[in-house]
This record gives structure tokens, sequence and C-alpha cells, in this order.
């Protein structure tokens, strides 16, 4: 937790206060639509596209490495640190008490050699299928309005958020879990899953409703065009 909040703080400073982050990375939030205030409320970030900026800074600072290994923030390649998140945007994924339990990272621009995302590998702290993407803010929201949407990645979330809907949470790149069904049920029984309309998107939706009946909640599905 510890090592995963020092790399919070560390993709927030780049974002704000380095030229890569001001040149780069601001007007890529600008030109998705993505506005300040959001980007302070989600604590969205950027990692320096420096080759081990993150881990010479956390090695300096006493943060072990085998914890930065761990966590995915790092590969230990050839006896050289590399930073994982090098030139990507950065989503910090919440528990539901607020804890940084890992990071989701887009990339900027086209590259066929690299992953459009890449994403925290499982660790002690970090489980996908049991956690949420936006749960910790909209946990009130779903509570107070008595309905959760359901959608299907960081951008869906942040994208209804704008929109004035912040009852809404994301599955983590991975197909919805029974763990995942019952953390919602913990605030409302009423779910609506919002997923691409595309075959993929349509199948993933249809298998969401058996399970979300099997908890004994109410469900509803929106495709999109």
């Amino acid at each position: 937790f510890i090592v995963n909040e020092f790399a919070q703080q560390y993709f927030r400073d780049i974002l704000k206060n380095n030229h890569e982050g001001k040149a780069i990375a601001m007007p890529y939030f600008q030109e998705r639509g993505i506005r300040p205030d959001t980007i302070e409320h989600f604590e969205l970030g950027y990692c320096s596209s420096a080759t081990n900026d993150l881990a010479t800074k956390a090695i300096a600072l006493g943060y072990k490495k085998e914890f930065l290994v761990k966590l995915g923030l790092v590969s230990d390649a050839s006896e050289r640190l590399y930073d994982k998140y090098r030139g990507r945007i950065i989503f910090p994924i919440f528990n539901l008490s607020g804890k940084v339990i890992g990071f989701g990272g887009r990339i900027l621009k086209k590259n066929d050699k690299q992953p459009k995302y890449i994403n925290s590998p499982e660790s002690e702290v970090y489980s996908k299928g049991k956690n949420l993407y936006g749960l910790n803010w909209a946990k009130k929201a779903v509570l107070k309005k008595d309905k959760c949407y359901l959608v299907e990645g960081y951008t869906d979330v942040i994208g209804f958020y704008q929109g004035g809907v912040d009852n809404v949470v994301a599955s983590l790149g991975t197909a919805l879990t029974q763990p995942q069904i019952r953390l919602i049920h913990r605030f409302t029984k009423n779910l609506t899953i919002v997923y691409d309309g595309d075959a993929a998107g349509i199948k993933a939706a249809l298998r969401g409703i058996d399970m979300v009946l099997e908890e004994g909640m109410n469900v509803k599905i929106v495709l999109l065009p």
C-alpha cells in the first residue's frame, strides 16, 4: 500500500509539475474532453517516458525493489530497472476504503508494438475479480439513488461522471465476477449494465444477466449503438 501510494504521488506530480506532463499529457486530456476538475476527482496522472525515472526515485527514497517489481510498477530485466508505465496516462485504482491498490496505464500515441492498456498484475493488495473501478467514489451515490450503472472501462466511468451520472462503476478488464456483483449488492439491488454494442459487449452483458439474477438482484441492459 505504501509503495502504491508513493507511485500515485509520483504520477500526479509528473502530470502537474513536469514539462512532459504539462506539454503532452494535459493536452491529451483536453483533446478527449476530460476537464481539470475530473482529473482531480479521479486523481489521474502521467508516467514520464524516461527509462527508469520512477524506479530511480523510489530506490533513492528507500522503497524496496522487490515490491516495485511485484506491484508491476517496474520490470527487472538484464540487471536494469525499467518503468512499466512510461509514457502513459495513469488511472489509479482504489479499494472501497480509498487505498491505492493498482493502476491502469493508457498509451498516448498509437503503437502496434505495445498494448493500448497495461494494468497492474494480481498482488497481495490487488485482485481484479474482487474490486470495481470507481466504487470508492460512487458508493454514496449508488446508495442514495438505489441504482448502479456498470460500464466496461475507466474512461466510460469518467464520461458518465462528466455527464452528471455519478453512480457508476467498471469491471477491471475482466468478465464480471460474482464477488464484484456482491460488492455492488452491498449498496443496491438494482444494476444496469451498459456495455459496448459490439458482439463481445453483447455477449458479456448477456452472461452478466444470469450472474446478477443469481445474486437476487434486479438487472437491466442498455446496449449502445
